[in-house]
């Protein structure tokens, strides 16, 4: 598998969710939710709408990845970004809790990773960005920019199931001695 970089310029990366909203609801939907929630795509690809969604009716704070192979259960943030594109492609689709959220229409199953990684190459393309980018690029960008706002590089090592904090900073595509301009802030 060829290595892939993060979306490090943030223009870039309004443009691709511009470009991915304009095209379709669920194509930006994930997306937003790969940036902002550094999960797997196949963990992304698994989730349910009750694993976001509330009996209620209500988008969850958390969305909770159930336990699979050497990954305990894990409780994921859903920040306002993710909400906000969760409750836009909620107006446009009809869905049941056992519904997978990111469903082909024709299969009634989840996307799969190759659609995945066609949406990322049509917007990359589309939008005439340079480098080498594909599905894990979301995970990437996630770890990347929480590095840079200051996250310890350990709970990004923890979130990833990283052995090292090295490992972690190779994934990322950080060389040790590069000087990040970390930005940490508050917002009080």
């Amino acid at each position: 598998m060829d290595y892939v970089e993060a979306f490090k310029d943030i223009k870039q990366i309004q443009a691709i969710k511009k470009f991915l909203k304009a095209h379709s609801e669920r194509d930006y939907l994930f997306f937003v939710l790969g940036i902002n929630t550094g999960l797997k795509v196949n963990e992304i690809l698994n989730l349910k709408v009750k694993d976001v969604v509330d009996e209620q009716g209500n988008i969850k704070n958390f969305c909770t990845l159930p336990a699979y192979e050497n990954h305990p259960e894990k409780e994921v943030y859903l920040n306002g970004k993710a909400k906000n594109a969760l409750f836009s492609y909620s107006l446009t689709s009809r869905f049941e809790s056992e519904d997978y959220l990111f469903v082909s229409p024709k299969t009634n199953k989840p996307i799969t990773r190759q659609q995945v990684h066609r949406i990322i190459h049509q917007a990359v393309d589309g939008l005439g960005i340079q480098g080498k980018y594909g599905v894990s690029s979301m995970r990437k960008t996630f770890g990347y920019h929480a590095y840079k706002q200051g996250v310890s590089l350990t709970l990004i090592q923890k979130h990833f199931h990283h052995a090292t904090p090295s490992e972690t900073l190779k994934y990322l595509g950080i060389q040790k001695d590069e000087n990040i301009k970390t930005v940490i802030d508050v917002n009080l």
